[in-house]
């Protein structure tokens, strides 16, 4: 991408996504950006040799050095129209045209905007001084009369606000108000917004200079007083055994406890370099120089309450483990052992305890041997090597997006009016079969099919560009086809390779580790159902396949649901019991019957019959045939650069790598040594 700043202004880049971050550089208006990744404004970018962060606001897809002619882009003759919406609702102005671009401004329904030209459902439009893209279907060639009066979603008078979220979370700043909309920002215990109105459980306000929406039921009237409301900070990483926190604000006074990197505490008042605090239940003082207003460890929350859950990391010397127990307490009974490097993921917290999920079990742990930053075990050594490919990372997409890819996303979805017979906003499908899109137009891609007769409830509606009206309806199917900027964004390697975790989707697996069969009886695969006690089984499969056993047993474990599953257990066919351990077969659908057939054509008649011919099926069919990566077993990028098709892909869910990688890194964390070599695939550039 490419700077774009007014004439005479640079574009800072800094050490981090944080204005309070130092500045490492300084951008001129059309220098030309690597952009690596994009998050909550920020995009992390190397330019000239070094890499940082800039504000995503002052990149554009499009390079700005004046051109000697009008730009082919620009219509000689430019067009006002008029934005269409319904009452209430506003339309995004985005910075590109897509729907994952940010958000660079609201319009409200009759706003006039002039249009510059058009291209596959999005307008770029200038409004107000701005220029940014708009959904061409919210847009009519007639002006829209003004209203009498005001309209009820802009009061009279705003107000201020302040988030109010437990220590440690933060609350998801939306672009519409739906807990399924995309998130735009993520606002800390504290922050004031700027109300603009209420409606349905949701506020959509105004925060540093972003509008959206949050959930009402976390904002606060109270005024907000940085000494007397309480803030939340995290802890800077000091020394391995923690940060001390005192009695009293002096390092000569008695320590309390340790508090370890990456906890967020509640911090109280801030004076001479100390700060007044409450971490693990106590209140106490540290040293305000190890405290820090960014968070690395929070992901978003799969639940109704419209916050984060933390992921941490265990934290205890090489070689211990962290005793999960059954209650809050050193009295409670030990559910399991959780390793150096081991990913939990925290429920709640409560005097110096957290309740936790972690390999299946769920328990308590100590939350002062938590960290939000993963380290590298002393033992592991890596390697990269890259793979090119000839095709561009967007024609890699479309690729991908003739075969129907995979989600468990919701997505607001539409069907065309002369699709339903309407009855007290229900629809029913009328002929044979019709196309449930993500956006009111046939220029957005198939959702999912809906046959004669079935009923749909209706949400809303919206004039679209080919005149049609179309309506939003709830479209209940778990799995529908992703939409591209989903797929592409699984698809782009630049998205995984920098994290430590999800790097693993890259890990060669055409290698045994060498574990020791005890070991991961007890501690991996003890209370795994009819996995328990295999451990044997894959370790034969690993050294005779020359198979990565870790990955093995990582896929096991995610396909039967922890050695759960009907498949893993046995299922009749012809009269004999079969096991399926990997899925093999399962094809969507029918998977029971499917998976359970290919088991019987193969012979699994045991348990460990499925575990080893299933790894050779893995191996001779995958791992040994050029897609020796989880990246690539998903999304085969080596058949795509021969054939130009999706071809022989292991799974049909975009996030099917990314969902095995948290597992593998747990059992990584038990091997005491070990090599790991990344294969990142390269595409061509545009």
């Amino acid at each position: 991408k490419y700077v774009s700043v007014n004439s005479g202004s640079k574009l800072n880049l800094r050490s981090g996504a944080s204005t309070s971050a130092s500045i490492i550089g300084s951008l001129t208006n059309g220098t030309a950006v690597t952009v690596q990744s994009d998050s909550n404004g920020w995009a992390k970018v190397t330019v000239n040799g070094k890499t940082g962060y800039v504000s995503s606001q002052f990149l554009t897809g499009e390079t700005n050095t004046a051109p000697s002619k009008p730009s082919a882009e620009t219509p000689e003759k430019t067009e006002t129209k008029y934005v269409s919406v319904n009452a209430g609702s506003t339309l995004n102005l985005r910075n590109s045209a897509s729907s994952s671009a940010s958000i660079i401004g609201s319009l409200t329904n009759g706003t006039a905007v002039t249009v510059q030209s058009n291209s596959n459902g999005w307008s770029k439009v200038t409004v107000n001084g701005k220029t940014g893209y708009v959904s061409s279907q919210f847009l009519t060639g007639k002006t829209n009369t003004a209203p009498s009066k005001p309209s009820a979603e802009t009061p009279e008078k705003t107000e201020t606000k302040y988030v109010s979220v437990n220590a440690g979370s933060t609350l998801n700043l939306r672009n519409s108000a739906s807990s399924s909309a995309s998130i735009i920002g993520s606002l800390t215990n504290g922050t004031a917004v700027t109300v603009q109105s209420d409606s349905n459980g949701w506020s959509k306000v105004t925060v540093n200079g972003k509008t959206g929406y949050v959930s009402s039921q976390y904002l606060t009237a109270g005024k907000e007083s940085t000494e007397s409301t309480p803030q939340t900070k995290y802890i800077k990483v000091a020394s391995v055994s923690g940060v001390s926190m005192y009695t009293k604000p002096s390092t000569k006074a008695s320590v309390i406890v340790k508090v370890a990197a990456g906890v967020p505490v509640i911090v109280y008042s801030e004076e001479n370099g100390w700060a007044k605090i409450n971490a693990y239940g106590e209140e106490g003082y540290v040293e305000s120089k190890f405290l820090s207003d960014a968070k690395e460890s929070e992901i978003e929350a799969d639940h109704d309450k419209d916050i984060v859950e933390n992921l941490r990391y265990v934290d205890v010397n090489p070689g211990s483990s962290l005793n999960m127990r059954s209650t809050a307490s050193t009295n409670g009974t030990i559910v399991s052992k959780l390793s150096r490097g081991t990913i939990v993921k925290v429920l709640s917290e409560k005097n110096g305890w957290a309740k936790v999920t972690a390999n299946g079990k769920e328990g308590y742990v100590s939350t002062q041997f938590l960290t939000s930053e993963i380290k590298a075990p002393e033992g592991q050594q890596k390697e990269t090597v890259y793979s090119q490919y000839g095709f561009t990372i967007d024609e890699f997409v479309d690729i991908q997006m003739k075969v129907n890819p995979q989600t468990d996303t919701k997505y607001n979805t539409y069907i065309r009016e002369d699709a339903l017979s309407v009855k007290s906003n229900v629809g029913t499908v009328i002929g044979n079969s019709w196309n449930v899109r993500g956006g009111a137009g046939t220029n957005f891609w198939t959702v999912g099919q809906v046959s004669k007769g079935t009923q749909l409830n209706i949400l809303s509606s919206v004039k679209g560009s080919d005149g049609y009206t179309w309506y939003q309806v709830d479209f209940k199917k778990a799995w529908v086809n992703a939409s591209p900027e989903d797929v592409k964004y699984y698809v782009d390697p630049n998205n995984f390779a920098e994290d430590p975790i999800k790097a693993l989707q890259f890990v060669n697996l055409a290698t045994s580790t060498k574990v020791q069969e005890k070991e991961v009886n007890d501690q991996i695969l003890s209370g795994k159902g009819i996995l328990s006690g295999k451990a044997s089984a894959f370790i034969q499969a690993g050294e005779s396949l020359g198979v990565n056993e870790m990955y093995l047993i990582s896929h096991a474990l995610l396909e039967t649901g922890n050695g759960r599953s009907t498949l893993a257990n046995g299922v009749k066919v012809n009269g004999k019991t079969v096991y399926n351990m990997y899925g093999i077969g399962a094809f969507d659908g029918d998977a029971v019957a499917k998976g359970a057939q290919f088991a019987y054509n193969a012979g699994w008649f045991t348990p460990e019959q499925a575990i080893i011919g299933g790894a050779k099926y893995i191996s001779n069919g995958y791992i040994h045939a050029n897609q020796n990566t989880l990246y690539k077993m998903r999304w085969n990028p080596d058949g795509a650069d021969k054939t130009g098709t999706a071809t022989h892909q292991y799974a049909t869910d975009i996030g099917w790598a990314d969902k095995q990688i948290y597992q593998l890194h747990n059992l990584y964390s038990l091997v005491n040594s070990y090599n790991l070599v990344f294969d990142i695939p390269v595409f061509k550039s545009k």
